[in-house]
């Protein structure tokens, strides 16, 4: 006798996903709130992360990367301390890496789009799209700080919401014609 387990559970799968929609609408309809938020959470991260590291630094006697785990929680634990204590500095910061990754990713892609032979125009496109949106944050700056990785959160669980609705539906047995 096979059990079959096909819809139990759907709803749950179904109620994460209005969750992310909702903080989806939420994050990019309040991104300057959602932005401090998420930098609250990253810096509450390199905290703990920084207190274990240096830890693991202190008493791990013998161990070769003994210094550098000591380092890098003390790193740690500066970087997680600024963004909890002056989370604007944080969202700047967050920002400032953004900007600077989007412009390595338009470089990089550029550079490897001019050498492809198919798809030569597509991948320059994205490169010369992902430049520009890093010249808009510089542009934008102080204001893109506080309101870019709230919008981004955002999208971010908007796409996530319409994942697991479309995966709730599936559970339950019901095909959905967005098949991805």
């Amino acid at each position: 006798m096979t059990l079959s387990t096909r819809g139990i559970g759907w709803g749950w799968l179904l109620a994460y996903g209005i969750v992310n929609l909702i903080l989806g609408a939420f994050a990019i309809a309040m991104p300057v709130p959602a932005t401090f938020a998420a930098t609250l959470v990253i810096g509450a991260y390199l905290i703990a992360a920084g207190l274990f590291s240096l830890l693991a630094g202190i008493f791990g006697q013998g161990h070769e990367g003994r210094g550098y785990a000591i380092l890098l929680g003390v790193i740690s634990l500066i970087g997680g301390g600024i963004m909890v204590i002056e989370p604007a500095t944080g969202a700047l910061s967050l920002t400032l890496l953004l900007a600077l990754w989007l412009i390595a990713r338009g470089v990089l892609e550029l550079a490897w789009g001019f050498r492809f032979r198919r798809r030569r125009g597509l991948m320059i496109a994205l490169g010369v799209i992902n430049l520009l949106l890093a010249a808009y944050i510089f542009y934008a700056m102080p204001i893109s700080a506080l309101t870019l990785p709230g919008i981004v959160l955002g999208v971010s669980f908007l796409f996530s919401a319409a994942t697991w609705v479309l995966f709730a539906l599936d559970h339950r047995g019901e095909r959905v014609a967005l098949d991805i």
